[in-house]
C-alpha cells in the first residue's frame, strides 16, 4: 500500500490531461445512469480498500471545517467555539476554515481518528466518489485522484467503464 501512496502524486500527474478531458466531457454529457455507476465503483473500491491501512488523506490535506463542524467538535471537547478555533484552526485563503497544520491534530500513529465520530462533514463524505451528480465536482476530484488510491482506482475503472 505504501508504495501505491508514494507513487500517487506521479500516476495523477500522468494521468492528468487525460482525466481532465475525460471529465470535460462527462459534465457536458452525464450520462442518465451515472449515479448509480458512481455508488457501485465506490462501493467495489471500498470493499477492497482499508482507509485505516492508508490516511493519506489526514497526512497531507486539511478539511474544511463548517460552522456546524465546528459546533459539534468543540461540544464534543466541552471547549467553547472560539477556543476550538484558535486552538485548532485558521481561515484560509477562501476565507474557510482549516486545520493549521497537516497531518491532522486528530490523527493517531495508528490512522485512527481520535474525533471519527463527530468529524468533520469534509472527511466523512472523502473522496466524494459516491456524491449525487458526481460531475459536477470533478475539479474536486482531479485533487483527489492525487492524495487517495482508492479516488484513482474508482477514475480509472469509471473511464473504462463510460465511453465519451
Amino acid at each position: 500500500m505504501q508504495d501505491q501512496i508514494d507513487n500517487l502524486p506521479k500516476f495523477a500527474k500522468d494521468k492528468h490531461k487525460e482525466n481532465k478531458t475525460f471529465f470535460t466531457k462527462l459534465k457536458k454529457k452525464p450520462p442518465k445512469h451515472l449515479d448509480y455507476l458512481m455508488q457501485e465503483l465506490h462501493d467495489n473500491e471500498f470493499e477492497r480498500t482499508d482507509c485505516l491501512e492508508c490516511a493519506n488523506c489526514c497526512k497531507t490535506t486539511g478539511p474544511l471545517f463548517t460552522d456546524k463542524d465546528i459546533q459539534r467538535i468543540s461540544k464534543f471537547f466541552k471547549m467553547k467555539e472560539q477556543q476550538f478555533i484558535e486552538t485548532y484552526l485558521h481561515l484560509d485563503e477562501e476565507n474557510d476554515y482549516v486545520l493549521k497544520a497537516v497531518p491532522c491534530t486528530f490523527l493517531g500513529s495508528d490512522n485512527y481518528c481520535s474525533i471519527y465520530h463527530v468529524r468533520p462533514k469534509a472527511c466523512q463524505e472523502f473522496p466524494h466518489t459516491d456524491r449525487k451528480k458526481f460531475q459536477q465536482i470533478s475539479h474536486l476530484t482531479l485533487k483527489n485522484v492525487a492524495i487517495c488510491p482508492a479516488a484513482y482506482n474508482i477514475v480509472e475503472e469509471m473511464k473504462r467503464r463510460i465511453q465519451l
